[in-house]
């Protein structure tokens, strides 16, 4: 994840943006800030209004009301198409022509873009494809097809990348592979927006992101700062040895575990963060009487039901 210190303006500004279908509020006032080089999480139940305010920044959708601004061109003026050839986008259905090899593939998307053909050889070796540039695309397995749809995304060297799903069909030395790569753009100050319906997979690797429902942002900050927000509980596992569960009893009598677990020589509990120090306190004055202790903060999939409740 990158360090958040540039002064520079808002790579992404999103003010009061209302996209409705009919009776239907797809997005209903969102307001958003990305900065230059952040990784921003984008997440929503199904019809939360993610993938229509993607493509209102993406300028496929023109808001209602509101404005969106991307590098500093609103998605609605006309500086907005010279601004779009520093965007890459990889859509959640990645549609390719079957007859084309890998190479053929990204030498079309570079002239839709307007990018160097010289530069697709480089970039299908970024994405760990140029093995299979001369083989047709009907030959590619799934995990390939999701590869080469980033490859097209990164072509332009783009300022900004939007990143719906990007991980479909990935194994997970790909995937680590992935995030990886998104970690060297952001660190070049790339801005990145991505989606993923795999929680866990978003919780180390965005620096913030913004919990979407009926079209509104429910909480918007770092999974941290959510976790802190919302007051959710930790957990806690501790492993003690035979006959010592009365002593740890009577060590965390008086502090407020809630739905405590007692099984032969080991307890599950969990308790509010303030309670954190005082409990370990409490634990460490036992010495050799405990075997292990572990603290589990909430995860990314606590903190979105949390938000969502």
């Amino acid at each position: 994840m990158s360090s958040l210190t540039t002064t520079e303006p808002p790579a992404i500004t999103v003010r009061g943006a209302v996209k409705h279908f009919g009776a239907v509020r797809a997005v209903d006032g969102v307001d958003l800030e990305v900065q230059p080089g952040e990784v921003f999480g984008l997440i929503g139940h199904n019809g939360a209004g993610k993938s229509t305010l993607f493509k209102m920044m993406l300028g496929l959708l023109r808001p209602d009301a509101g404005e969106i601004r991307i590098q500093g061109a609103a998605t609605g003026g006309r500086g907005f198409r010279a601004a779009r050839r520093g965007i890459g986008y990889l859509p959640e259905n990645v549609v390719l022509y079957d007859n084309l090899t890998g190479l053929e593939t990204l030498h079309f998307f570079a002239r839709l873009k307007s990018a160097p053909a010289a530069d697709c050889a480089a970039v299908l070796e970024r994405v760990g494809l140029a093995h299979a540039a001369a083989r047709p695309v009907r030959e590619y397995s799934k995990g390939m097809r999701q590869r080469l749809g980033f490859a097209q995304a990164l072509l332009g060297q783009p300022r900004v990348l939007f990143l719906d799903e990007p991980t479909t069909g990935l194994d997970p030395e790909a995937i680590r592979e992935f995030h990886a790569t998104l970690a060297q753009l952001s660190a070049g100050g790339v801005t990145i927006i991505l989606t993923s319906h795999i929680l866990a997979e978003l919780q180390q690797r965005v620096d913030r992101l913004a919990i979407l429902g009926a079209g509104r942002v429910r909480a918007t900050g770092s999974v941290q700062e959510l976790r802190e927000r919302l007051q959710l509980p930790l957990r806690l596992e501790v492993e003690f040895g035979a006959g010592s569960a009365a002593a740890v009893e009577r060590a965390l009598a008086g502090l407020p575990l809630a739905q405590a677990r007692w099984e032969p020589g080991a307890l599950q509990a969990q308790l509010p963060r303030e309670a954190k120090m005082p409990v370990l306190a409490a634990l460490a004055a036992l010495g050799s009487t405990v075997a292990d202790l572990r603290i589990h903060e909430p995860s990314l999939e606590d903190v979105f039901f949390g938000c969502s409740a």
